[in-house]
């Protein structure tokens, strides 16, 4: 699992059925103090995160495991939203 800010929202008016009710959001990797540690990443969101949550996702093939609807196309999946971090 890594940490992520969402910074905005994909919107598709046609998708992969199986991905169908799921939001597509864009993500900053962070590091635990907030700083930049990646590129920007489109991740599917089964959380109910919104723009300035931070997060935790996950990545390859786990990245299908939180989702109902097997087999679905994404290489992230948004899985929680962090309320506080502390060092």
């Amino acid at each position: 699992m890594d940490l992520a800010k969402v910074i905005g929202k994909i919107w598709a008016t046609q998708k992969d059925p199986q991905l169908e009710g799921l939001k597509m959001q864009l993500i900053q990797p962070i590091d635990a103090r907030s700083k930049n540690a990646g590129s920007v990443i489109i991740a599917l969101d089964t959380v109910g995160a919104g723009e300035g949550d931070t997060v935790f996702y996950i990545t390859a093939s786990e990245a299908v495991i939180p989702l109902k609807r097997k087999p679905a196309l994404t290489d992230a999946s948004i899985i929680g939203i962090v309320d506080r971090i502390n060092i």
